[in-house]
């Protein structure tokens, strides 16, 4: 699993029956900030997602990639390698709060 940034949506009228009414999202991985260990920071990588949960541009989710993205129910079966499974609220690394929805 990752964490990553909403950054953006695709539409694409033209697709796989398999993955019509399926919503997809451009997801930016992030991780910690290896020097200061206090915020977190783009890995400058970018992803189409499925989104599974109704996440929104902006939003930090936790995504997965590969053979795992077909495993939830709403994914079993499409052609997805990277699908949203969560939202996050909270990051604490070493007793401190990395990142934090509320803010």
């Amino acid at each position: 699993m990752f964490v990553a940034k909403v950054t953006g949506s695709i539409v694409s009228t033209q697709k796989v029956d398999t993955m019509v009414g399926h919503k997809l999202l451009v997801v930016e991985p992030y991780r910690l900030d290896a020097k200061t260990r206090k915020s977190l920071t783009t890995t400058g990588r970018t992803f189409v997602s499925v989104d599974t949960l109704g996440a929104g541009i902006g939003e930090y989710v936790l995504i997965t990639q590969g053979s795992s993205a077909r495993l939830t129910p709403e994914t079993k079966g499409l052609p997805v390698d990277c699908v949203i499974i969560g939202i996050v609220d909270n990051v604490h690394i070493d007793n401190l709060c990395v990142y934090s929805k509320d803010d």
